[in-house]
């Protein structure tokens, strides 16, 4: 087995040292989400009933009733197969799967014991086992994207990337702070795609096509935007054609089509828990309970990228860098700079297609947690330039510097998001947020962090009824 270098160690030391920030809770899409995890383990049926009843307030304001005798569930909510309406992803509840069968064989076993922890997959086992499995997995995106970077830079450069990125992105908040969302998950299944599919660039075997088509499938299953990455395997299919019709090489091109039908099926398989679970809740399998609209031909690319209502560039500067470093990476490796510089740039064009671009609850923006290793390799890119326009202890203690700036303001944006300083929907004023930065946010952190550490419940319903009076405030605004 391979040691470990330093810059692994100290990337493991790191994650663990972050687990007492993970925050077991389920809450706003978490709840579509987990509902797909927990249902068929504890009902063994897609009966979201429970999940329903036990959600957050926010979650629960557009799908409940509520009259003198409690609350019901919205009849409006069932679908015509009889199902509740969830449109979530199933992908995320396929990969907590194993660590939630763990946790449930633990409460079984204390309950014989005498230990009587509810068996419903709410109780604490089950929530600790969901945030923890999202933390490795946000970890695991993390790891793979430096593995990848440092096959084209200097491990050094690959490490501070790979810490700026984890630190000074989305993730964290999806990571740690909102577990039962899929973003964190989104950004390993592309990690390890992308990552596979590197690997086997360059004379890939009918298996490793198949494997590389169920890692897609499941990719997808965990964030369907994720199929712009499809684009990668697709170019290099066109490519091998092209070269097999210029030759006319109707063996090689024979081949080429037996892999991509290989591919194809393997993707669809690992794709069908999708599928079978859109059907039996919608009564199709391509209908995926989706009403927002797109517009093709109108893509909100500069609101995408820089406006003030969660614009992935303006909330998060460091993928500034990162777009940087990915168009000078191209003096490593111009044709996979292109190729990730394309992916980058379809995914931005299908997101500023579609009508809530913004995410709308979201930190910074949120779609964009997926392309995680794409960033790290770009930021490696642009620390790898700078070491070589500088010595390369000046680039480290440059990079590093640069580093540790970008982590703390976006901590610091993190914290005015969670506590409602800035609002979690809609636009925000830099300007009110760059005062709370200097002003605000190190005069409440303190205590408030003690709070999350040591009073966590407490400290969530605050925030959820903060969260529930600014959405009753929008709402009264909005009517008539």
């Amino acid at each position: 087995m391979q040691k470990l270098s330093k810059y692994e160690a100290i990337l493991i030391l790191l994650f663990l040292f972050t687990l007492p920030f993970v925050n077991p809770w389920v809450r706003g899409d978490g709840v579509g989400y987990y509902a797909f995890a927990r249902a068929p383990l504890i009902e063994h049926s897609l009966d979201f009933r429970n999940d329903w009843m036990h959600a957050n307030t926010s979650f629960q304001m557009s799908r409940l009733d509520v009259n003198g005798t409690g609350k019901s569930i919205d009849p409006g909510q069932f679908t015509p197969t009889g199902h509740l309406n969830n449109h979530f992803a199933v992908g995320p509840a396929i990969l907590w799967a194993p660590f939630l069968l763990v946790a449930h064989g633990f409460v079984k076993a204390a309950d014989a014991f005498g230990a009587h922890i509810a068996a419903n997959g709410f109780s604490r086992p089950y929530l600790i086992a969901m945030a923890l499995a999202t933390a490795l997995y946000g970890f695991a995106a993390v790891w793979i994207s430096f593995r990848i970077a440092r096959r084209f830079v200097a491990e050094p450069w690959a490490f501070i990337a790979a810490l700026a990125i984890w630190f000074g992105s989305s993730l964290p908040v999806y990571m740690y702070f909102n577990p039962s969302w899929s973003h964190a998950q989104s950004a390993f299944m592309v990690a390890l795609f992308l990552w596979y599919w590197l690997r086997t660039l360059g004379g890939r075997t009918a298996r490793q096509w198949l494997i590389l088509g169920l890692i897609a499938g499941l990719m997808m299953d965990v964030y369907y935007i994720n199929a712009v990455l499809l684009a990668l395997p697709m170019r290099e299919s066109i490519s091998a054609y092209c070269v097999a019709f210029g030759e006319k090489a109707a063996a090689l091109a024979g081949r080429m089509l037996a892999r991509d039908a290989v591919f194809s099926a393997a993707l669809i398989v690992a794709f069908l828990p999708t599928l079978i679970t859109k059907k039996i809740i919608y009564g199709g399998f391509f209908d995926f309970g989706y009403t927002e609209r797109w517009f093709w031909n109108s893509p909100a690319f500069l609101k995408v990228a820089f406006s003030a209502d969660h614009g992935f560039l303006s909330w998060t500067p460091v993928l500034i860098l990162s777009l940087i470093g990915l168009v000078l990476f191209a003096r490593r490796d111009p044709k996979l700079a292109l190729a990730l510089l394309a992916v980058f740039m379809l995914y931005v064009y299908v997101i500023g297609c579609y009508q809530d671009w913004d995410g709308i609850s979201s930190f910074g923006n949120r779609f964009f947690v997926s392309l995680t290793p794409i960033f790290v390799i770009g930021l490696a890119g642009l620390v790898d330039w700078l070491a070589a326009v500088l010595e390369a202890p000046r680039a480290a203690w440059t990079a590093g510097i640069a580093t540790a700036v970008l982590a703390f303001m976006n901590f610091g944006l993190m914290f005015q998001w969670g506590m409602h300083l800035i609002p979690p929907r809609g636009p925000i004023s830099f300007r009110q947020a760059a005062y709370n930065e200097v002003a605000v946010v190190p005069e409440m952190a303190a205590g408030l962090m003690k709070d999350y550490l040591t009073r966590r419940s407490g400290l969530m319903k605050r925030i959820e009824q903060e969260d529930v009076k600014q959405l009753k405030l929008s709402e009264s605004r909005d009517l008539p």
